[in-house]
């Protein structure tokens, strides 16, 4: 692919957003956004002319690339037929979405609510599980990542939580399997299940069974860091919210629709919770849309009795319309299954060479669509390559690595001591070998700061 280069157009858009734009998460005098021209399939480029293979998939949600003719085509038909219409009426796209969606969740969970995003999902899973329950409490994992909204914020487990945290949210952290940097001495992934399913229960028993309304979880923890959990661990969670009577929310957002390889990552397990969450992969990001997967006992709590909870966009046709042709296209196009081959016999094996040539890679996991390398500064200690939280000059290391990743046209996806590898699940087997290579030559500049 080839592209005009406009620098003078942008500067234009660059100096707009530097004027108005408030960006997430940012000290805003410290950022430089990349001015963005254009994307196609698993690439985006700059006025400049300068490509990149993007390995992060935006924020990892443009499942099947970005610009997919059929959903761009379904979105201009939506919006010519029916932009927008209010939540209380039966509207075609939002029907189909609504089937569409349950015919791919795990087990009983048929009935959809929609949400702008992932966050509000949350919000709203929760004040669900709070109502059917009638408790107050909720029990999420350290290093996790659910939302930026005030509720989903609070069961959030990394630092993004601690400006908002004001220890009077309802909820209790405790630690999730992660045999690397296990907190439970494990040696193998079997005592890491049961240590860490143990110390779940403890936790239960001591917050007091009758007080905790949910246990949330991301299915595999996405941001924090791609721990895929031990075989039996979610079916112990399942068993323990069943024994304590406890809802058992999962969290798909950024793992579901394909990106580990199947529809849902609760399928690799084998596991249905109660509430499922949703977002991003649902139609890839194209129109905000989230949602919450429920359970038939929990419908049942509000089938006479009222949700107190709602939205204006809920279910937008456009929004709806994009997921319709988004799951459509993922199954015509057999896109869940290409996460799946391409992340086993090129992804997985490529990120494990890369891992024995470089002393910076401490860690490779992940499956399908969906990997982390962790990075660090000595194999024998672990010893992360930059400190927990690190910023500024602290974060030295890493923002080298990512510099020398983009310059080799590689967008990654970097948090911590981590960069992810999670292009769109449609990508091909030739551009996942283009961006090991350019990996290959990123890790090198980490290993300078190894020791």
């Amino acid at each position: 692919m080839t592209h005009q280069t406009d620098s003078q157009a942008g500067a234009a858009v660059k100096a707009a957003d530097r004027a108005h734009v408030f960006h997430s998460w940012s000290a805003q005098e410290l950022i430089d956004p990349l001015a963005v021209a254009g994307a196609e399939g698993s690439y985006f480029w700059d006025y400049d002319g300068n490509r990149y293979l993007d390995f992060a998939s935006g924020l990892v949600y443009t499942n099947i690339g970005y610009q997919h003719p059929k959903v761009v085509a379904a979105i201009q038909e939506q919006a010519a037929t029916l932009a927008t219409f209010a939540p209380a009426f039966a509207v075609e796209a939002r029907s189909e979405a609504a089937r569409l969606i349950a015919e791919h969740t795990p087990g009983d969970l048929d009935k959809i609510f929609f949400t702008n995003g992932g966050a509000d999902a949350i919000e709203h899973a929760l004040r669900m599980a709070r109502i059917h329950t009638g408790r107050p409490k909720v029990l999420s994992a350290y290093r996790s990542y659910h939302g930026g909204t005030q509720q989903a914020v609070n069961v959030t487990g990394d630092p993004r939580r601690w400006p908002s945290d004001t220890g009077t949210a309802g909820v209790v952290h405790f630690w999730a399997p992660y045999l690397y940097r296990s907190r439970f001495y494990a040696e193998t992934e079997q005592q890491e299940c049961e240590r860490a399913l143990e110390h779940l229960e403890t936790t239960i028993a001591f917050e007091g069974p009758g007080t905790i309304a949910a246990i949330v979880l991301e299915t595999i923890p996405g941001t924090a860091g791609i721990m895929v959990p031990p075989h039996g661990y979610l079916a112990g969670v399942r068993e323990l919210c069943d024994k304590y009577g406890i809802v058992f929310v999962l969290d798909e957002v950024m793992a579901g629709f394909g990106r580990t390889g199947e529809w849902f990552a609760a399928d690799l397990f084998e596991v249905t919770p109660d509430l499922m969450t949703f977002a991003k992969g649902v139609n890839s990001g194209y129109v905000p849309l989230g949602g919450v997967a429920i359970s038939g006992k929990i419908a049942e709590t509000f089938g006479k009795r009222p949700y107190p909870g709602g939205l204006t966009y809920s279910g937008h046709p456009l929004a709806c319309a994009a997921a319709v042709a988004t799951i459509n296209v993922m199954a015509e196009e057999g896109v869940v299954a290409n996460a799946s081959v391409v992340g086993a016999q090129v992804i997985e094996p490529g990120l494990r060479e890369l891992a024995a040539r470089h002393p910076s890679v401490g860690d490779v996991r992940g499956v399908g669509m969906f990997w982390a390398l962790e990075l660090v500064k000595n194999r024998e200690t672990r010893e992360p390559l930059v400190p927990y939280n690190a910023a500024g000059e602290a974060n030295a290391p890493m923002a080298a690595f990512a510099a020398a990743a983009k310059a080799n046209g590689l967008w990654p996806f970097v948090n911590m001591n981590r960069t992810h590898v999670v292009p769109p699940c449609t990508i091909t087997e030739a551009e996942a070998k283009e961006g090991l290579a350019a990996l290959d030559t990123a890790l090198s500049v980490a290993d300078e700061y190894t020791a």
